[in-house]
């Protein structure tokens, strides 16, 4: 008997299969037909959700950051304090799990450079505006002091996703320290925060 899955049930499956097919194997290794045959589908099905594979690609990164939007969401809403609130936006965004380790490595590689920084472009434009409310909560709680809540939320996030980006910079970990050091300073004299107010997020970057 044929079973036949709603739209975005069977659209969510063919993501899955794709994002384990594409971390175990790479993304140019993994075919669409690899894709078909982890979800037993015809290639009529396929299309009918992808024009492509660099389509099932960018999916998976529009997925990514949609999921990071959502925590980050909710994180902002908490009753947490504001300082904590950035930490756990940014905690959030980390890979969860293996197959989100192995596929962020996948986007590092060279041939999926476009891909990767439209990915971080993505990122910055839409948690920037979640990290400035939580900003802007912060000043009137008087533990930030900024005129511009957003804008620096903004540099934080593109200096953070640039500077600890494995694909940009390889540190050592003597290297990755002082770096970290270095920013957590600026990030409290962005936001005019008490120095080692943020001192926790140094796991953040490690």
């Amino acid at each position: 008997m044929r079973i036949v899955k709603e739209p975005e049930e069977r659209k969510s499956e063919i993501l899955d299969a794709a994002e384990k097919l594409f971390a175990a194997r790479g993304y140019e290794a993994a075919t669409v037909n690899n894709i078909l045959a982890a979800v037993k589908i015809a290639k009529g099905t396929f299309y009918y959700y992808f024009k492509s594979k660099e389509e099932v690609l960018d999916a998976l990164i529009e997925r990514r950051i949609s999921e990071g939007m959502k925590k980050a969401e909710e994180i902002a809403a908490s009753s947490l304090p504001p300082v904590e609130k950035l930490l756990a936006v940014i905690m959030a965004q980390k890979p969860q799990n293996q197959v989100q380790e192995d596929f962020n490595a996948v986007l590092h590689e060279k041939d999926n450079a476009k891909m990767h920084q439209k990915s971080l472009t993505q990122y910055i434009l839409h948690l920037s505006p979640c990290l400035g409310k939580v900003v802007r909560e912060g000043i009137k709680l008087g533990s930030f002091s900024t005129p511009f809540p957003n804008e620096s939320a903004e540099i934080l996030l593109c200096a953070a996703l640039t500077l600890f980006d494995d694909a940009y910079f390889r540190w050592t970990s003597e290297e990755k320290a002082a770096r970290t050091a270095a920013f957590l300073t600026v990030m409290e004299r962005a936001l005019g925060a008490k120095a080692g107010i943020f001192s926790g997020f140094a796991k953040v970057f490690t």
